[in-house]
């Protein structure tokens, strides 16, 4: 019986001659691509017919060995044939061939990530029947190089840059710069010397046998499923492993077939902007990968779109209006049907119209806001789908400085505003400098000729990116807009010596380590650093957030202790402080020695004394807190680090701390020996101190409810204290420091005459506390989850530490993703499940939340919208994307339930 269900697994979907065999709603199992290439022909759309070899093959190619399933070969044989009856054409017919282009195809799009092989099926024969069949024998050669080039490097692995630099040395022979003006001759001559370059590489000849051909590039495109910079970009984009890729094999039509012929990519809509208006680019002459690939200067589509763009050369509807008019028609329909804006890969061969791809496009931040209001607006979608189509993450795109309209712009160069936002580096060269000197080690602008598929490491740890050649939909634009990163490309005006580490532009020369600054708004590149401003978060920003906040059930507080922290979080909608960390108050030049007074204080009494010293300037702190916040709660966690990390270590910084403070240099290098621990993050921390030297906990509640009772007092909303005490494990514990915040706030509302609401509870960070949740809810009446400690403690990794070898847990399929940025649902999220459930069972209306790195982090937010949490707290900046999320996840759990 098994054997029977396996002969009957479909491996195989064809598509084309207005039919399909799948339909959009199978994107799991086709991929995107072929998905939508089966809708498409539904549709009654010009597609080129084909098929989709399905990402379960992908799946059973890597579960084993690399080795295919044993029906895909038949099927792969029957699929061709439904082909070759559509077109009319034979796969390996010397007199009449089918080509046929192999391209990837995952579920989430990819661009430039996995290989493409096009014009498979030309050899020495076929060649010669292609040249008869258009009656072009210059366009057949010219087609035959293409593919030896491209098989060869996808497939045999062979670098590009040797048949590169094979096709230079034709054109340095011949005097000439441009590919155009080869002839047919010249062709066939570039051509037999590619196949005695393969040769000589690999000591074979380049295939001949079509179907050897084929099955190359199949099992190329599923190897290339695993290759870096695909595991690169799922891993930056949270695409599972498990996924696979299709593979589409698709008859091919030819952009390359003269003027009457051409090639190129639009989107609906401005995908940088938004604005709803067609936007792309062609080539006539061409094929598809010489758009996407920068190779050559695009024409724009529209001729609006030309004469803004200053560009001299006719635009697709000057130059072919017949099928530019058709294409209109075309994707208005493609937009209305899929109710997004689409992103469409088009060929004309000979005046006739073919669609190769539609897919969801890829847009900003801004554009992703207006295109989902506008829609929404056009009736074509709901406000809740709106919300949806809007990823939380992307708003950081959104919450960052632009350049100041007012500043002085030194114009080095201009070129085309590929990806919108603005950034000032140092100028690197190469995607290796990049990684090496960007990210988190410094601003860097990645500047090339034109950027590949390897270079995205490079782009990722850049600021911005520059390009000399390229367009709109090149791939440094398209991937730039998707990293967020701002992007200007085709600044021709700008001349690279990758060697020298020069860049030469309007008469001046700028080295590797100069300074620029970028604006891929606008195009242009500035010498310098230029004055940045803070982002309105206004129009179709405010809109869509006031959608989500409409449908969103968890509350966003964010992480806040001094007032500009605090000022923004309100900015961004933030309706409280979920985690205000005291210890950063502590560190204030101002008090850092009257805390070292304390710590070194030989008695209660001293330590009492020192204390006092830091109470006003506690009040003072939370005063300003609670009066910014106006009424929301503020969540204040009591001193948490250890004691030695206020305590100087060297000889030389005790000599100045004693010098300045007056103490006795002997006494506070010996004290910080005392206080040392061999695992400080384990030891003398937390509530530990609170239990330890009860005194330090008093003046910190003293402190909150003074500044509540003078904020009340003022006539201000009355704030609402929630003290946390950190790092509790047992209920004793929680007891105690119970019993001593609400003798200590009773003693303070005493003294001032006035009442004021307030909470007590927990840091939920510790295993322990997460399993004896009730002990703890008998005392507290909120638990907040450290999910940055709760990690660390469960799986007893350092997160400091955890950079040497995390990526390598995840490259090996051990980590699916960063546990410290999102919740390791398995283990510390069954861990906040036990809590909530047995925290509720001891005291129904105990309040829940997260406030550790995973509260700014969407599947995180998702988690805890699914456990039935009460609020997420993250940093200022996060805000914005916690809301958007918290809605999503709202929305996702209602969908659940239908």
């Amino acid at each position: 019986m098994a054997a029977e269900t396996m002969t009957k697994t479909k491996w195989v979907y064809a598509f084309g001659g207005g039919g399909a065999d799948g339909d959009a709603a199978m994107k799991n199992l086709l991929g995107g691509k072929g998905a939508n290439l089966a809708e498409m022909s539904s549709l009654g759309l010009p597609v080129p017919p084909g098929f989709t070899i399905t990402t379960e093959a992908c799946t059973h190619f890597y579960a084993n060995e690399r080795n295919y399933p044993a029906e895909l070969e038949a099927q792969v044989a029957a699929g061709l044939k439904t082909v070759e009856t559509l077109t009319g054409k034979a796969f390996g017919d010397a007199a009449n061939p089918l080509l046929v282009s192999v391209r990837s195809g995952a579920r989430a799009s990819m661009p430039g990530m996995m290989d493409t092989v096009l014009n498979l099926g030309l050899n020495d024969a076929t060649v010669e029947g292609l040249a008869k069949l258009a009656g072009d024998r210059r366009f057949a050669f010219d087609s035959y190089r293409r593919f030896i080039q491209m098989y060869s490097n996808v497939v045999l692995n062979l670098d590009h840059h040797m048949f590169e630099e094979i096709l230079d040395e034709h054109k340095e022979r011949l005097d000439v710069t441009v590919d155009t003006a080869l002839s047919a001759e010249d062709w066939e001559a570039v051509v037999s010397d590619y196949k005695r370059a393969v040769e000589d590489e690999r000591g074979a000849e380049f295939p001949q046998d079509p179907q050897a051909q084929l099955w190359g590039a199949i099992g190329a495109v599923f190897a290339s499923w695993m290759n870096d910079r695909a595991k690169f970009y799922r891993r930056m984009h949270d695409i599972p492993e498990s996924w696979g890729t299709a593979v589409n094999v698709q008859s091919m039509v030819f952009g390359n077939m003269g003027d009457t012929s051409a090639t190129g990519v639009a989107f609906t809509r401005n995908p940088s902007t938004g604005e709803n208006r067609l936007y792309g680019e062609f080539l006539i002459n061409a094929q598809g990968e010489d758009v996407v690939a920068g190779i050559r200067t695009p024409q724009a589509l529209t001729k609006v779109s030309r004469e803004e763009m200053g560009e001299k050369a006719p635009s697709m509807e000057e130059a072919l209006p017949d099928v530019f008019a058709q294409f209109k028609d075309v994707v208005s329909r493609l937009e209305t049907h899929y109710r997004d804006m689409q992103d469409i890969e088009f060929t004309v061969e000979k005046g006739r119209l073919y669609m190769l791809q539609t897919r969801n496009g890829k847009r900003t931040a801004k554009a992703a806001l207006k295109v989902a209001v506008d829609l929404a607006s056009e009736g074509l979608i709901s406000k809740e789908e709106a919300v949806m189509r809007v990823e939380p993450a992307s708003l950081d795109q959104l919450l960052h400085p632009t350049i100041d309209p007012a500043s002085t712009r030194e114009v080095i160069a201009t070129g085309l505003p590929a990806s919108p936002g603005a950034a000032t580096g140092k100028i690197v060269f190469t995607a290796a400098d990049a990684e090496q000197q960007g990210g988190s080690v410094g601003a860097v602008i990645l500047v090339r000729e034109e950027t590949s598929p390897e270079d995205i490491r490079g782009m990722d740890a850049a600021r911005g990116v520059v390009t000399a050649r390229g367009g709109m939909t090149s791939h440094a634009a398209v991937v730039a807009r998707g990293m967020g990163r701002p992007c200007v490309s085709g600044a021709g005006e700008i001349h690279i010596d990758t060697r020298a580490g020069e860049l030469r532009a309007r008469g001046r020369v700028f080295r590797a380590g100069d300074v620029i600054t970028i604006d891929g708004s606008t195009g242009e590149v500035l010498a310098g650093a230029v004055k940045m401003i803070e982002p309105e978060l206004s129009g179709d920003f405010a809109t869509l957030m006031g959608w989500a906040d409409a449908v969103r059930r968890l509350k966003v507080r964010a992480n806040a202790e001094t007032a500009v922290d605090a000022r923004a979080a309100r900015q961004f909608g933030a309706e409280g402080i979920g985690l205000c960390r005291t210890e950063h108050m502590f560190f204030d030049p101002a008090r850092i020695a009257a805390v070292r007074e304390m710590i070194l204080a030989d008695d209660e009494a001293g330590r009492r004394a020192a204390l006092a010293k830091i109470l006003p300037m506690q009040r003072a702190d939370f005063v300003e807190l609670f009066g910014i916040m106006e009424g929301l709660p503020v969540t204040i966690r009591l001193l948490d680090p250890p004691l030695h990390e206020f305590l100087p270590h060297t000889a030389e910084d005790v000599e100045a701390v004693a010098e300045a403070t007056g103490l006795d240099p002997v006494k506070l290098l010996r004290r910080a020996e005392e206080l040392k621990e061999v695992n400080p993050m384990l030891g003398l921390r937390g509530c530990r101190l609170g239990v330890s030297f009860p005194e330090i906990y008093e003046m910190q509640v003293r402190a909150i409810i003074e500044a509540a009772c003078e904020v009340a007092a003022s006539g201000r909303p009355a704030p609402i204290p929630e003290i946390m005490h950190p790092l509790v494990a047992k209920g004793e514990e929680m007891k105690f420091l119970r019993e001593l915040t609400d003798r200590t706030a009773k003693a303070v509302m005493a003294e001032r005459g006035q009442t004021i609401d307030y909470m007590v509870g927990t840091m939920v960070e510790l295993p322990r506390a997460a399993i004896r949740a009730a002990d703890l809810a008998e005392h507290a009446e909120f638990f907040s989850f450290g999910t940055n400690d709760l990690t660390q403690t469960t799986f007893g990794i350092s997160r400091d530490d955890s950079g040497r070898f995390l990526n390598a847990y995840i490259d090996k399929g051990i980590f699916e993703k960063d546990p410290f940025v999102t919740i390791d649902q398995d283990g510390v999220g069954d861990l906040i499940r036990l809590a909530a459930e047995r925290g509720r069972a001891a005291r129904p209306g105990v309040k829940l939340g997260i406030c550790g790195e995973h509260g700014g982090d969407p599947a995180s937010i998702a988690f805890c919208e699914s456990v039935g949490l009460d609020y997420v707290s993250c940093s200022a900046y996060r805000v914005p994307i916690a809301r958007l999320a918290a809605a999503q996840a709202a929305v996702g759990e209602r969908e659940k339930d239908r």
